[in-house]
């Protein structure tokens, strides 16, 4: 026996040792999220379909991004030369003739002018001559009499 092993008494020697496994740097676990990161992390397609990233070199994106936006600035103003204007509009019943009436009155405002046309409608016919009346009158003749038919 060593001297070592006669100074530790028996009863130590046959403890289990209890040994901290845990990481004594935290360099580990950084790498380990950042591994986690990683392997989330979106492809380069993704990126570039969804316009965060933009395909091409470096030096030619900004003149990119200028061209296109400049399409697109051509193909609006030509869309908007197209447009019909607001008496065109207006003629089609798409826009309301008075503009100054509020959007929710307007529904009202025309329902109330359809049912104005109807009662003037219908007090004219109602007003109106008899067949009878207009040949007493000499409007129709005898023949045009739609009663004698």
């Amino acid at each position: 026996m060593s001297a070592i092993d006669t100074a530790i008494p028996v009863e130590e020697k046959n403890k289990e040792v209890l040994v901290d496994e845990s990481s004594i740097s935290p360099t580990t676990e950084r790498k380990n999220s950042l591994l986690h990161a990683l392997a989330k992390r979106p492809e380069e397609k993704d990126l570039v379909d969804r316009n965060i990233l933009h395909s091409g070199a470096p030096a030619i994106q900004q003149k990119q991004l200028e061209l296109q936006k400049g399409l697109t600035t051509t193909a609006l103003k030509k869309h908007l030369a197209s447009r019909p204007t607001k008496e065109e509009l207006q003629a089609a019943h798409i826009l309301p003739e008075n503009p100054n009436i509020a959007p929710a009155l307007a529904a009202a405002q025309r329902e109330l002018e359809k049912s104005m046309k109807e009662d003037a409608l219908n007090s004219k016919l109602a007003a109106r001559p008899s067949p009878e009346e207009l040949v007493k009158k000499g409007v129709l003749s005898p023949e045009e009499d739609p009663t004698k038919a």
